[in-house]
C-alpha cells in the first residue's frame, strides 16, 4: 500500500486542464535523503560494475515528471524502431540522480538542461546511465546536484527491436485475401511494459502530459492518444505525424500504432469524433462496433455528467492481442474477436461479447484514465469498476441483450475460484512485475463488479450514482485509493452542493459520512474494508423460529467439511459486514440489515411461513437454510414458483448446488459432431484458415480440439506453437480446450511441461495465457498420483526461481477433486447400482 501520510510540498490544487505553472499534487510521498552518498556499498551493482544508486522497486519521488516530448520510428522491414524523447522534470528534494524505468532498450545518449540553459539555448550536459536490469530501471548520474524546486529538460536518445510477444512496442501481422502477410506495430503497456518503448516514470502515479511524434513511410498510417496536428515530409519519401499534446495521465495508457488499416467513422452527441479501425479485409465487420461505440459514448457522458475529455475515440482490432482489450486514453485497442461483428458468422452470444468489451473499455476512459488507482494493489478499482458499468451501461443501451443474466453468471463463476483458501484479497500489496500482473484476474475484475453492485443495492442506486460522480469530479487528471472511494460514497454532496457555512443540503435524507437507513450510523469504509482486505466469501446460515429470524456467518470454503480437522483454524479471524437483504411471504417489501457479528437474531414484524435472504442474488454471500427452512422454499416452488422472483429462484439453485464441493462440467459443445470424422475435420481446419471471422473461428477451434485422434490434436498444437495458421495468442485456449478432451487431457499436460521453455519464450510466466495453461491443463486432475506429479513439477520451477499463485490454486483444486471423489464415490456406486 502506498504511504498514507503524505508530506504536503506546496499546497496546490490540481487542476484538471494543461496550465503553464508547476502544478504538485499532494499524493507523492518524499524521498528519505541521499544514503547512496553516505554509503554506496549497501545499494546493488549496475551492469557496468559501479553502485547503482537506488534499491527499491519503487521508485524514489524526488524527481517527477511533467510533460514528455516522443518521438518514434519504426522501421516494418527491420523490424526495429530509433527514437527519442526530451522530458521536462520538477525537481522536489536535491538530488543527484534520476531514476527512471527502462526494459530491453539501448541507451545511446542522455543529456541534461536546466531551464537557465533551455533559456539560453545552451547545450546539454552529458549524462551517465548506469543500468540495474533486476528491476528494470536506469539510473542518470548527474555532474552537479538538481537543486529543489527547479525544472530540468532530460533527453535520451534509444533504440530497440519491435518486442515479439504482445508487450511494449511490439509488431503484429495479419493475412490479405490475396495471401500477403503484412505488418504493423502496436503498443501495450498496461500494466508495466511503457518502460520496453521508452525510458519513463512508469508507475501509475507519475502522471504527465505527452507530445508525441511518429515517423512512417507512405504507405501507413500512424494512431495515437490524441488526434494528428500536421504532418512533415522528411527525407527518403518518409512523413512525420504530430499529434496533438494529451491531458495529463498515466504512462500505461500511452499509445501509438503504425498500420495500413481502414476505418469507419461517426460522431457523438457532444461532437466526439469515433473511429472504429481495422485490416482493409474486415473492414465491413467494424459497423456494429461503431453503433455500440457511439451509443455507449453518449450514455456514459450522461451518467457521469462528464464530458469525455478527448475530441476523438479510437478503437482499433489487432490481429495479434494478448488480452480482451485495452483502454489507452483515445486509442482503444482490441482483439479481433472482441471488435469486429460480421452478421453472416457471428452469433447473438458474439455480439454481447463484443457489447460488453466495448462497454467495459468506454467505461475506463473515466474509471482508470480520468482517475487512476495509486498503486497495482488497487487495480480493482479500475477494472471491478468498468466491469460493474458493463451492466449498468448495457442494460440501458441494449436492454434486448438481457446482461443482467451475463453478470449473475460472472459473479457465480468468481464464487467458486473465491471459495478456495488459495484465493487472495480483492486489495492486496503487489511490487513485483509479476505479483502485479498477477493482480488482473477475476477477483480484481469480477468479484469487484460483484462487490460493488452489492452496495449500490444496499446505500440505493441513486446514492451510489451521485457518490461515483463525486469521486470522479474530485479525483479528476489525479490519483485515489481504495478509502478515496468509500468516502465519497458516503459523502455524495458535490462542490456546488455546498453552502457558504460549508454544510451540503443536496439530500436532506443523507447524513454526511453515514448510512442513516441503519439504526446505528456505518461508515462505507467499515462495510467495504472487511470485503477487501480479506478473501473469501461468507455463509449466512439463515434459522426461523416462529418471529424470530436468527443470523450466523461463517466463511463458506469449497471443499473443505465442517468435520475436517482444518476446518476451524481456517475459520479464525474471518468476518465481514454483511449487507443482508431478505423478502417474506407476508409482504412484497424488501428488508435490510448489516450483519457485523458472528452471530445475530432479527425480530420479524408479523408471522410469515417462509423466508428467503439475499433478494435478487444482489448480494455476495452464499445462504444456507436450517431447519424446515430449505423445505419451507421447496413447497413455495412447487406451489407457485412465480411467488419467488426470477433471480431468486437462480439463486437458491446456485446457493444449493454449492452447498453439496459439485464439479462443474466446463465443455461446451460446439460444431463438434462434424469434427469426429476424418474429412470433416480436415474441411473444418481448412476453413478456419480462410474464415475471416474471428466468433467463426473460436467455433471451429473449440470442434477441432473435441477429435478423438491424438495425432490431430499434436496438429493443432503444432499450428498453435508455429503460429501461422493458429495465432499463437490462441494457444492458451486450445490447451486448455484440449485438456477437457479425455483423449487430450494427459497430451495437454505433457505437452506443458515439455515445452515449458518454448511457452516462456512466448508468454511472459505471469500473463493471463500462461495462467490459463497451467490451470487448463491441470485442475480435471483428480487422483493422489496425478496431484504428486503437478507438485513435483512445479517445485522443480520454483527451484529455478520461477513459482507463481495459480501453482498453489491448482494443487488446492487437484486436492478439492481427490476428496470430493473420496467423500461421494461410494454414494455414486450404489446409486449406478440401484438405477441399473
Amino acid at each position: 500500500m502506498v504511504n498514507t501520510h503524505r508530506k504536503l510540498i506546496l499546497n496546490i490544487y490540481c487542476s484538471a486542464i494543461i496550465l503553464p505553472q508547476i502544478c504538485i499534487c499532494s499524493q507523492f510521498t518524499s524521498s528519505s535523503n541521499d544514503q547512496y552518498n553516505e554509503n554506496p556499498g549497501v545499494f546493488p551493482v549496475a551492469t557496468n560494475g559501479e553502485p547503482f544508486p537506488w534499491r527499491e522497486l519503487r521508485l524514489p519521488t524526488k524527481v517527477i515528471p511533467l510533460h514528455y516530448d516522443l518521438f518514434v520510428h519504426p522501421n516494418l522491414t527491420s523490424l526495429d524502431f530509433v527514437a527519442s524523447e526530451k522530458i521536462e522534470v520538477l525537481v522536489r528534494d536535491t538530488t543527484q540522480f534520476i531514476i527512471l524505468h527502462s526494459h530491453g532498450l539501448e541507451i545511446m545518449n542522455a543529456t541534461l538542461q536546466s531551464e537557465e540553459d533551455l533559456r539560453y539555448k545552451k547545450s546539454g550536459e552529458k549524462l551517465t546511465v548506469l543500468s540495474y536490469p533486476a528491476h528494470q530501471q536506469i539510473a542518470l548520474l548527474v555532474p552537479e546536484k538538481l537543486m529543489a524546486d527547479l525544472r530540468y529538460s532530460v533527453a535520451i536518445d534509444f533504440q530497440a527491436k519491435l518486442a515479439d510477444g504482445f508487450e511494449g512496442f511490439y509488431k503484429s501481422t495479419y493475412r490479405t485475401l490475396g495471401g500477403e502477410t503484412r505488418t504493423i506495430a502496436v503498443t501495450d503497456f498496461e500494466p508495466t511494459h511503457a518502460r520496453m518503448a521508452f525510458p519513463c516514470f512508469d508507475e501509475p502515479l507519475f502522471k504527465a502530459n505527452f507530445s508525441i511524434k511518429i515517423r512512417r513511410e507512405s504507405r501507413h498510417i500512424a494512431l495515437s492518444n490524441m488526434p494528428k496536428v500536421k504532418t512533415i515530409e522528411r527525407e527518403g519519401g518518409l512523413l512525420e505525424d504530430h499529434f496533438e499534446t494529451t491531458v495529463k495521465m498515466s504512462t500505461y495508457l500511452v499509445a501509438y500504432i503504425v498500420c495500413d488499416f481502414a476505418s469507419v467513422s461517426g460522431t457523438a452527441s457532444s461532437g466526439v469524433k469515433v473511429s472504429i479501425y481495422a485490416s482493409p479485409d474486415k473492414w465491413s465487420q467494424t459497423h456494429y462496433a461503431l453503433e455500440a461505440s457511439l451509443k455507449l459514448l453518449d450514455f456514459y457522458e450522461n451518467y457521469f455528467n462528464i464530458h469525455y475529455p478527448l475530441p476523438k475515440l479510437d478503437l482499433v482490432a489487432i490481429p495479434d492481442f494478448e488480452s480482451g482489450a485495452m483502454e489507452n486514453w483515445g486509442l482503444v485497442t482490441y482483439r479481433e474477436t472482441s471488435l469486429l461483428f460480421d452478421p453472416k458468422t457471428s452469433s447473438t452470444s458474439d455480439k454481447l461479447w463484443v457489447t460488453k468489451v466495448i462497454a467495459h473499455e468506454l467505461a475506463h476512459q473515466w474509471f482508470g484514465n480520468l482517475v487512476t488507482m495509486e498503486w497495482w494493489n488497487d487495480i480493482w478499482l479500475n477494472e471491478g469498476f468498468a466491469t460493474y458499468m458493463e451492466l449498468i451501461s448495457v442494460n440501458v443501451t441494449y436492454p434486448e441483450l438481457q446482461f443482467d443474466n451475463i453478470f449473475l453468471n460472472d459473479c457465480f463463476e468468481v464464487i467458486k475460484s473465491d471459495s478456495l483458501n488459495s484465493s487472495r484479497p480483492v486489495s492486496k500489496q503487489a511490487e513485483t512485475p509479476t505479483q502485479i500482473q498477477e493482480m488482473f484476474d477475476d477477483i480484481s475484475y469480477k468479484k469487484g463488479a460483484c462487490l460493488l453492485n452489492m452496495l449500490k443495492d444496499f446505500l440505493s442506486e441513486e446514492k451510489f450514482k451521485k457518490g461515483i460522480i463525486h469521486y470522479l469530479k474530485k479525483f479528476s487528471y489525479r490519483n485515489a485509493k481504495n478509502d478515496d472511494l468509500w468516502s465519497s460514497l458516503s459523502n455524495s454532496c458535490l462542490e456546488s452542493d455546498f453552502t457558504s457555512g460549508g454544510f451540503c443540503y443536496s439530500d436532506s435524507k443523507t447524513t454526511s459520512n453515514t448510512l442513516t437507513f441503519l439504526e446505528e450510523n456505518v461508515e462505507v469504509k467499515d462495510i467495504m474494508t472487511t470485503w477487501t482486505r480479506q478473501k473469501g466469501i461468507p455463509l449466512v446460515v439463515v434459522e426461523q423460529e416462529g418471529r424470530l429470524l436468527k443470523l450466523r456467518q461463517e466463511r463458506f470454503l469449497n471443499g473443505v467439511f465442517r468435520d475436517d480437522p482444518e476446518w476451524g483454524a481456517l475459520q479464525e479471524r474471518y468476518l465481514w459486514h454483511i449487507p443482508v437483504t431478505y423478502s417474506t411471504s407476508s409482504s412484497n417489501a424488501i428488508h435490510r440489515h448489516l450483519l457485523t457479528s458472528k452471530t445475530d437474531t432479527l425480530y420479524l414484524p408479523e408471522k410469515t411461513s417462509w423466508v428467503k435472504l439475499n433478494v435478487d442474488s444482489n448480494g455476495y454471500y452464499i445462504v444456507h437454510y436450517e431447519a424446515h427452512g430449505w423445505d419451507q422454499l421447496i413447497a413455495v416452488l412447487n406451489q407457485n414458483h412465480t411467488l419467488l422472483r426470477p433471480k431468486d429462484r437462480i439463486g437458491l439453485i446456485h446457493d444449493a448446488f454449492q452447498l453439496v464441493s459439485i464439479p462443474s462440467d466446463v465443455l461446451k459443445i460446439v460444431y463438434s459432431v462434424g469434427a469426429q470424422t476424418t474429412e470433416g475435420w480436415n474441411y473444418l481446419l481448412e476453413q478456419y484458415g480462410l474464415s475471416l471471422s474471428g466468433a467463426e473461428k473460436n467455433k471451429i477451434l473449440y470442434a477441432l480440439s473435441t477429435s478423438k485422434h491424438q495425432e490431430k490434436l499434436i496438429k493443432l498444437i503444432d499450428l498453435g506453437m508455429e503460429g501461422k495458421v493458429i495465432k499463437t495468442q490462441d494457444l492458451a485456449s486450445l490447451l486448455y480446450a484440449i485438456a477437457r478432451n479425455p483423449k487430450g487431457q494427459q497430451l495437454a499436460w505433457n505437452f506443458v511441461k515439455e515445452n515449458w521453455t518454448h511457452l516462456l519464450e512466448r508468454f511472459e510466466l505471469s500473463s493471463f495465457p500462461m495462467r490459463i495453461i497451467i490451470s487448463g491443463t491441470t485442475s480435471h486432475f483428480s487422483s493422489k498420483d496425478e496431484l504428486q506429479e503437478v507438485k513435483l513439477f512445479f517445485e522443480s520451477l520454483q527451484t529455478q526461481g520461477s513459482y507463481l499463485e495459480i501453482f498453489q490454486i491448482v494443487l488446492e483444486t487437484i486436492s478439492k477433486n481427490i476428496k470430493w471423489l473420496e467423500k461421494n464415490l461410494p454414494s455414486l456406486r450404489n446409486w449406478l447400482l440401484i438405477s441399473i
